[in-house]
């Protein structure tokens, strides 16, 4: 993408995942259940997506929709699922963990991260449900995610872009934010000019 913003699509099929690509995509997230917001995607539709773009691919690793509380049960199946991406060829992973009351949890997080390495790991839009978003971000920002995916803790990025442009500005050093959304491209690029910080590259 021009603009020196890299853009990331998230797709659900192969189908989507090509036309991602020649819409100008350099990052694919792969995932399952978008109507759920997305969910783990099998590993047969990532090897194929993979025999297919030449794009990075992402792939979410979340067994279920719903809330980011998981069961001990469910960090299994996770750190399987990552294990398998990896086997698989994923370029990286997208996660999150939440406590009950809105922080991120650092202990499951942590333990995530160390199944991932050393592919890069980005924590998924359950950042817009934490309790304090600045807290959050140095929280993972000292865990060693990669990015964070954000609309800035509002229904779209667009109203959260006060917020995005605030955390872009904290985490411009060490952090990557990506702003999540659906997008008219030239609302899109309205957006990006509107933007406008150093540490949104995406």
């Amino acid at each position: 993408m021009d603009d020196g913003f890299l853009m990331e699509v998230c797709v659900d099929s192969v189908e989507s995942a090509v036309n991602a690509e020649r819409g100008g995509a350099g990052r694919i997230e792969l995932c399952a259940g978008l109507v759920e917001g997305g969910t783990t995607p099998s590993m047969g539709l990532l090897q194929v997506v993979k025999q297919c773009v030449r794009v990075p691919v992402f792939v979410m690793i979340r067994p279920r929709g719903g809330d980011f509380l998981y069961s001990d049960r469910e960090v299994e199946v996770m750190k399987a699922d990552i294990r398998l991406a990896k086997l698989h060829g994923a370029d990286g992973l997208v996660f999150g963990a939440l406590t009950e009351d809105g922080r991120i949890d650092t202990e499951l997080c942590t333990a995530l991260l160390a199944v991932c390495r050393p592919l890069p790991v980005t924590f998924h839009r359950a950042f817009d449900m934490v309790h304090d978003p600045v807290v959050a971000l140095e929280t993972l920002i000292s865990l060693g995610f990669e990015r964070v995916l954000t609309s800035g803790c509002d229904s779209s990025a667009l109203e959260g872009l006060s917020l995005i442009k605030r955390l872009a500005e904290q985490g411009v050093a060490s952090q990557s934010a990506t702003c999540r959304g659906f997008w008219k491209a030239p609302l899109l690029r309205s957006f990006i000019a509107l933007l406008a910080q150093p540490g949104t590259r995406e």
